[in-house]
């Protein structure tokens, strides 16, 4: 796959900018917003996973899960790599379980678990609890949850660390 240039990750990171400050909760904003990512997507060469990824995630940012799904497994199937495979993964998992489908969720997220960290690892956790708790399984969520957070106070971490496993423990 040929690489995005600087130029155009820098416009698809302007208009993903653009569209988290709008306050344009509309239809005919959110369809305006998903054109110019797909006149983008459009720019790139045919057979990138990259533009199936944008499009899916402006339909998903849009409220349109059931349109996303198809686009994330295609970006998958292209051999999306890196940041946005792992990114696809996530956006993916939560798409599926917003249809119903939370089963599918953890199985795109489970080996994230294990996989090289990276500034997304707490939302592959936060992620995974939700489907998690879908399927009934809150105390695994919230064990996930759990592990995620304590890291980031500024007291207790261990303490938080200690209660995560327990969960987990104790199923």
């Amino acid at each position: 796959m040929s690489t995005e240039s600087s130029d155009w990750e820098e416009r698809i990171a302007a208009a993903w900018a653009a569209f988290g400050a709008s306050t344009d909760d509309t239809e005919a904003g959110a369809g305006e917003f998903r054109a110019l990512i797909d006149g983008l997507a459009a720019e790139l060469p045919a057979g990138s996973p990259v533009a199936p990824f944008e499009r899916a995630s402006a339909f998903d940012s849009t409220g349109h899960s059931g349109k996303a799904v198809p686009l994330y497994q295609e970006a998958l199937r292209l051999g999306l790599s890196g940041y946005r495979a792992r990114r696809t993964k996530i956006q993916l998992s939560s798409s599926l379980r917003n249809m119903g489908r939370p089963e599918e969720g953890v199985a795109l997220l489970e080996p994230e678990l294990t996989a090289p960290s990276d500034e997304l690892d707490d939302a592959v956790r936060a992620c995974l609890a939700l489907c998690l708790s879908s399927l009934g399984r809150d105390r695994e969520g919230l064990a996930l949850v759990l592990g995620a957070l304590a890291p980031h106070l500024p007291r207790y971490q261990r303490s938080m660390a200690n209660y995560a496993e327990a969960l987990r423990v104790s199923e």
